[in-house]
């Protein structure tokens, strides 16, 4: 299998200027985006062995709700604050283990750019999207792009 990299981008946030940047929690449809992404990474039968979240409120709180349909708990990454990378995505896999996957909750452009760094695809990355990367050394692969409305299509939860 080699190892797996997933990505989901925080769901929709309240406008900037509400309040500071890192307090920015999640609309409704941003928790719905959420509970969706989770539920469809479920369905899809992709168990994680590590989810680890950015600290910033809105997500922190989509791992939150995504978490509750994969039965993992969030681990607070400091580092996905901002200025997450390529090599920071490695480190993350190599301290996981061999055939490990791991789910990383976070931002753009940071997400965009570890995606391009490791398998060479330019992806447009939506809020409350996942992107699937298999790492096998130094090699990436984009095994999946999903945008919120293919992940509420798959996901079995009713809205």
């Amino acid at each position: 299998m080699g190892n797996q990299l997933w990505l989901l981008r925080h769901g929709e946030a309240e406008p900037h200027g509400v309040r500071p940047d890192e307090e920015r929690r999640l609309t409704p449809r941003g928790e719905d985006q959420s509970r969706a992404a989770g539920a469809a990474l479920a369905a899809l039968e992709l168990p994680f062995q590590h989810i680890y979240t950015s600290p910033k409120v809105r997500a922190r709180e989509t791992a939150r709700l995504a978490a509750q349909a994969l039965g993992v708990e969030p681990v607070v990454l400091a580092g996905l604050a901002e200025g997450f990378d390529a090599q920071d995505a490695r480190e993350l896999l190599q301290a996981a283990g061999a055939d490990e996957r791991v789910l990383i909750v976070g931002h753009n452009p940071d997400f965009e750019q570890v995606v391009h760094d490791l398998t060479g695809a330019r992806v447009d990355f939506k809020k409350g999207g996942v992107a699937g990367v298999r790492l096998d050394g130094t090699r990436g692969e984009l095994v999946a792009l999903l945008r919120p409305r293919e992940l509420d299509r798959i996901s079995p939860t009713p809205r």
